[in-house]
């Protein structure tokens, strides 16, 4: 199985690639291709893909290391899941009341 992680990296930082490497990520990540299928329109070999996309992958991982921002969003997934968890254990008016303020963005408190 393929590291999902990179779909997430790839999300944040692509735009900061070669366009080779994020066209090349984005196939084999995305699209599920193989190397033999992302190689053959380029007419470059199965090897030149695999190093192309093992650089791409160091690049996206040398640009979390520097700014951290999938590291935060999946914090942020974390939190939300846990309010919505909590949530859902609150009777049903006040989930409602929590929506409607929420929806007018107004404080809570």
């Amino acid at each position: 199985m393929k590291n999902l992680d990179f779909v997430l990296l790839l999300d944040c930082y692509g735009n900061m690639l070669t366009e080779r490497q994020r066209t090349l990520l984005e196939g084999y990540y995305d699209e599920d291709l193989s190397l033999a299928e992302l190689a053959e329109p380029l007419g470059i070999s199965r090897q030149a893909v695999h190093d192309s996309i093992r650089r791409g992958e160091r690049q996206l991982e040398e640009y979390e290391a520097q700014m951290g921002i999938a590291e935060r969003l999946k914090a942020a997934r974390a939190i939300f899941e846990e309010i919505e968890a909590l949530s859902a254990d609150l009777p049903e008016p006040q989930r409602s009341g929590i929506a409607e303020a929420a929806g007018r963005g107004k404080a809570l408190f």
